[in-house]
């Protein structure tokens, strides 16, 4: 019965993305192009809306089905519907980033009161620096800096919700290797919301998530893993590994940008996957690419989730020289495709 409920979220999203595409739908919310954008015309972005209702609906049923949930399921769901409703009303109305920022603050925060704040921050073999405090502080940095990197990230068909449906694919994966029925089933009920709402973002895109989307996909994705490593489900560096296509590309933008005296707010287009993109490579083949990395960061994780803290050491030191390879790969592009 409960592999019912990520069938039901993957219905509901697909159901709602085709809907919303309708112009005489009230959640037909269009993106506009502008200097950040990948596209040239105007493309629904209500997308975000559909993945929340099919997860929400189905996680509400099992909920409802089950009669006992664990109390971090509310704390993250509770959470992660204050991050949706500010992110909606961006996608709306536009709201200024101090808006924003408070309600992923608060957000944040409610996690930590909900027991998933670190105590110390967490380091292979054991903690490095202790202290509640400053892992607290910690904590709320990395939640809104994933959910906001999740939302940088989304510029390309195809590709959030790849990444969604990779990376909790794999955290199913993981929760069901550790035992954590509850864990494995809403890591799939995203999975599926997210597939739903791919059929019809795949290249070339129908319909965008928008900020509801990619904020609350964020937000979930940093959740899960500090309520993995709170259980002992898997480590805090395994699930950065499963989403470090997002990660290390979104935060080594980030310093490229602060090192050249750049606005890191400001709209922009130059993440590396946007890059290769306007060198030649297009939607298509970028998005296939990327999630041949993702497939392989998943695969890599399950493989060494119980392996000794040396092979997982080893294992994330081969995939930073991958990154960086990868990024010098791509800026080599770059100069051959503007030197033709």
């Amino acid at each position: 019965m409960d592999m019912l409920f990520p069938v039901i979220a993957f219905i509901v999203s697909v159901f709602l993305c085709w809907l919303f595409m309708r112009t005489d739908s009230r959640f037909h919310i269009l993106d506009y192009p502008n200097e950040r954008s990948m596209h040239s015309k105007p493309v629904p972005r209500s997308g975000g809306v559909s993945i929340l209702a099919g997860i929400y609906l189905s996680i509400t049923g099992w909920a409802i089905w089950v009669g006992e949930v664990p109390s971090v399921v509310f704390w993250i769901v509770g959470a992660g519907l204050f991050v949706a409703i500010v992110s909606f009303l961006d996608d709306r109305f536009s709201l200024s980033i101090g808006y924003r920022i408070v309600v992923h603050f608060i957000s944040a925060s409610l996690l930590v009161y909900g027991g998933l704040g670190l105590e110390a921050i967490p380091f292979p073999g054991g903690a490095l620096i202790p202290g509640k405090v400053l892992g607290i502080l910690i904590t709320l940095l990395v939640v809104i800096w994933m959910l906001n990197l999740y939302n940088f990230m989304d510029g390309m068909d195809g590709f959030a919700g790849g990444m969604a449906l990779f990376g909790f694919g794999t955290y199913a994966i993981l929760g069901w290797l550790a035992g954590n029925e509850v864990f494995m089933l809403l890591s799939l009920i995203i999975a599926a919301a997210a597939s739903g709402f791919l059929v019809l973002n795949f290249p070339p895109a129908r319909i965008f998530m928008g900020d509801t989307g990619s904020s609350l996909l964020g937000f979930f994705a940093v959740s899960f893993i500090l309520w993995a490593d709170h259980e002992g489900i898997f480590p805090i560096w395994i699930g950065i590994l499963v989403f470090s296509p997002f990660v290390i590309d979104a935060t080594a933008t980030l310093f490229r940008r602060a090192l050249k005296g750049e606005n890191i707010w400001k709209a922009h287009k130059s993440h590396y996957y946007q890059r290769l993109v306007q060198a030649g490579w297009g939607h298509r083949r970028t998005v296939f690419l990327q999630y041949g990395i993702m497939f392989a960061c998943g695969l890599m994780s399950i493989l060494i989730v119980d392996a000794s803290i040396f092979i997982q050491m080893v294992s994330l030191a081969i995939w930073t020289l991958f990154y960086i390879g990868f990024f010098l790969w791509i800026t080599r592009i770059e100069t051959k495709y503007s030197s033709c």
